[in-house]
């Protein structure tokens, strides 16, 4: 059954996390900007023994910060950064001047993960307090380049811990996991994403002379016929199967008389463990040089699947999330890709678990204030099951 009684300590905690949570919101961080919120972060840190390092690639800057030199090393991921606010005439209060009204903290990024931020710090307060001579080692990679272009952040922080053989052993992302209640569903994996540009050739012409032009309309529509219409895989226990989805298409000059000399396609895989880069775009070149089409494509490789099996990680946050809630979580790989997929190839196990994600990226984002609190509860406990001497 799910803890009905508060301590005075959780109390201050509750009052804790929406401040912070607010104090971060009115940091207009719109990606790649931090707009501070790595310093207030690394200050609270630095209180508890944290040795904090700053590491700037570019316009990110990013955040590594570590208390203790032993294993495991148990880390808190996330970004600082958020989208733009969009049409502010939409907005029922300011993006960057939280607001609450009845339980709800509106703002841009209370969701999409400021307040998961603030809840990871708070718990990590909580915990030092209680257990100062813990096991292992509590960690934090923070970055302000996730929902951005996600090239100069937690992929090279990550390249530099590497080469220096720093390596985590457990790590929870603070994306926005939760569909109906907190904590009802914990990402465990992610399916792998490539995109492509794909640039078809022809040869322009009068429409009236059609002997004089090769239209790339025309050549191009069977292939993608065939690529849309293919099965890829059956996916498996972890994974559904692979999709592949036409994103854009574009081509003519803007006269109807005339037969364009080339057509341009964008698409995207989501796919899972059961395939891999190679196979994919081999599979793709050989459809299309079976049309013996005139092509080109430009490959973007957003990252590879991963998987956490049950183990240690998620025993910890199950147990956690069930003796807060009461509730046993489903475990996920769905939705888009998040930095788990820079840290999962390093060996570590990685969860994602955060607040609800109805309103995330959409004017007027919010989050509960009591969902922020049961999700301070839940990091806690976390860690006392990993950590706690």
């Amino acid at each position: 059954m799910p803890n009905t009684g508060a301590t005075a300590a959780e109390e201050k905690t509750s009052e804790a996390v929406i401040e912070l949570t607010k104090a971060l919101i009115s940091r207009e961080s719109v990606t790649p900007n931090d707009a501070g919120c790595q310093q207030l972060m690394a200050e609270r840190l630095q209180a508890l023994g944290f040795a904090n390092e700053t590491m700037v690639f570019h316009d990110t800057t990013n955040l590594w910060s570590r208390r203790g030199k032993a294993n495991p090393v148990f880390c808190f991921a996330g970004h600082t950064d958020v989208v733009p606010a969009g049409e502010l005439a939409q907005w029922h209060t300011p993006p960057f001047e939280p607001v609450i009204k009845g339980d709800l903290l509106y703002g841009r990024g209370a969701a999409d993960m400021k307040g998961s931020l603030a809840a990871m710090i708070v718990a990590t307060e909580r915990f030092v307090r209680d257990y100062p001579d813990h096991q292992g080692s509590i960690a934090y990679l923070i970055t302000s380049d996730e929902e951005g272009p996600f090239i100069n952040g937690t992929t090279k922080v990550i390249d530099t811990l590497e080469a220096r053989n720093e390596k985590m052993t457990y790590c929870i992302v603070g994306e926005p996991s939760s569909s109906a209640k907190i904590a009802d569903v914990v990402k465990n994996g992610r399916r792998g994403s490539i995109s492509g540009e794909l640039v078809i050739r022809g040869k322009q012409g009068h429409v009236a002379y059609p002997e004089h032009v090769d239209n790339p309309i025309h050549q191009a529509m069977p292939a993608l016929a065939e690529l849309s219409e293919s099965h890829w895989d059956d996916g498996n226990d972890y994974f559904p199967e692979t999709s592949f989805q036409l994103t854009n298409i574009q081509s003519g000059t803007g006269a109807t008389n005339v037969v364009p000399g080339q057509l341009t396609a964008w698409f995207n895989l989501r796919f899972s463990t059961e395939l891999d880069f190679e196979r994919i775009m081999e599979k793709i070149n050989a459809i299309l040089t079976g049309y013996r089409l005139d092509y080109d494509i430009n490959w973007t490789f957003n990252g590879k699947p991963f998987i956490t099996k049950p183990g240690a990680l998620l025993d910890a946050v199950t147990t956690a999330i069930k003796g807060t809630t009461g509730r046993e979580p489903e475990l996920s790989t769905s939705g888009g890709t998040s930095d788990g997929r820079f840290i999962a190839p390093t060996g570590a196990e990685v969860i994602e678990l955060g607040p609800l994600n109805a309103t995330i990226h959409q004017v007027n984002e919010c989050v509960s204030c009591a969902d922020l609190k049961q999700l301070t509860e839940i990091y806690y406990q976390t860690l006392v099951n990993v950590l706690a001497s």
